[in-house]
């Protein structure tokens, strides 16, 4: 009998996603759902850039360079420069997807076996590369007690073995919502040096940052060779679909490296990457506007919820996410509760169970993660359908 690889059989499923048949079955029944389970903008993508590849022309659609349109990387240097981080286009990448940079970055770096510490909660599919790459998480846990801030150093130095070989850190952080202070990833760049480690920055949530100001890993001085950020135009500019991200380092070797696995899937696309090339000459205050409409919705969704009995949310500092802990004792039964036993007024509310977030077994069943990706008048339906659910459901349970 044919057999399915080991790599596949233990690859996570994701948590975002895993409850989409349950959702397409209650929208087969005529109940809305209110999806704040996944992090895809409702903000327009600038008709600028969009156009950009709609009046492309050429007679020919040819593979671009692997590491990506010299003209591209070139304008990303000056997007880099406008938010303080000085490189030289040949210390970028451009990667199918934030995704591709992140296993190329696995990829480049670690061999079989090796061990990545990653604060938990974390963006799920960082799970979901290591498999890939074959590589084994090591996380460590931060709390909603204390909004999801950087663990102590002591706690990183608790995991740290001859294996490991690097810290994974998203900034603002995914699923969390936590903005990394200067003074924290001072504190990462200890570590790293003392330890010979490197450092995985995701950024992809750079512009989005409510209070205090982002301080990217590229920023770190001393530390060029340990660093490498992985970055996506997926969020900045409302273009998931576009799948163009990029894999930055001073890291002359790694860029060398990620280039030979650029090379095997030969080329990203093209059409993104000339979405993100037109993206970096919109108007210098593209982001105010975008940037005030989702702090609006953090503030509304963060109220809402502390509102309801039980519920306890932490202000997120970036990103569109927030991790909120509920009055319930398994997320993942009762967010699918939700979509195949639950309406009010014909809708419903789709959310992300923690567990899946965290790399710790029994961690997260009492939280979840919801993105304000939606109008404030639909977080505020969301936000009834939620709060009648808690009602009912804490009614059911005690029958």
């Amino acid at each position: 009998m044919l057999s399915i690889s080991h790599r596949g059989t233990i690859m996570p499923a994701s948590p975002i996603r895993k409850l989409v048949p349950y959702a397409e079955a209650a929208k087969n029944k005529g109940i809305k759902i209110y999806h704040l389970n996944i992090g895809q903008p409702d903000i327009e993508t600038p008709k600028k850039i969009l156009d950009a590849a709609r009046n492309s022309d050429f007679k020919i659609l040819e593979y671009s360079h692997s590491a990506g349109n010299e003209s591209y990387r070139r304008k990303l240097v000056e997007y880099y420069q406008s938010v303080n981080i000085n490189i030289n286009y040949r210390d970028i990448i451009i990667t199918t997807g934030g995704s591709e940079a992140i296993l190329f970055g696995f990829l480049s770096c670690l061999d079989a076996g090796d061990e990545v510490i990653i604060p938990e909660p974390f963006y799920a599919n960082y799970n979901g590369f290591a498999v890939a790459a074959d590589v084994v998480v090591k996380p460590i846990t931060a709390h909603i007690e204390n909004s999801f801030a950087l663990p102590p150093m002591e706690e990183f130095e608790k995991v740290i073995t001859e294996k490991t070989k690097a810290i994974v850190i998203c900034n603002p952080n995914n699923p969390t919502g936590y903005l990394y202070s200067k003074e924290e990833m001072e504190v990462l760049k200890k570590i790293v040096l003392k330890h010979n480690l490197y450092l995985f920055s995701d950024e992809a949530y750079r512009e989005f940052c409510y209070e205090g100001t982002h301080f990217s890993a590229m920023q770190l001085n001393g530390v060029a060779d340990n660093v490498v950020m992985m970055d996506t135009i997926s969020k900045r500019y409302s273009a998931c679909g576009a799948r163009i991200g990029a894999l930055v380092t001073k890291n002359k070797k790694v860029t060398e490296t990620a280039l030979k696995f650029a090379q095997a899937r030969l080329s990203p696309p093209t059409f993104g990457q000339i979405v993100g090339e037109a993206a970096i000459d919109l108007p210098s205050d593209y982001f105010k506007e975008t940037k005030a409409e989702y702090k609006k919705r953090r503030d509304l969704i963060v109220k809402r919820l502390n509102n309801m009995p039980g519920v306890f949310c932490p202000q997120p500092g970036g990103a569109f996410y927030a991790m909120a802990s509920l009055p319930i004792d398994d997320a993942d039964i009762f967010c699918q509760w939700l979509l195949e036993s639950f309406n009010y007024n014909n809708e419903t509310v789709m959310l992300a169970p923690a567990t899946g977030f965290y790399g710790t077994e029994e961690l997260g069943k009492k939280e979840v993660r919801l993105a304000y990706v939606l109008n404030c008048d639909d977080i505020n339906k969301a936000m009834d359908c939620l709060q009648k659910a808690l009602e009912a459901y804490s009614k059911r349970n005690a029958i």
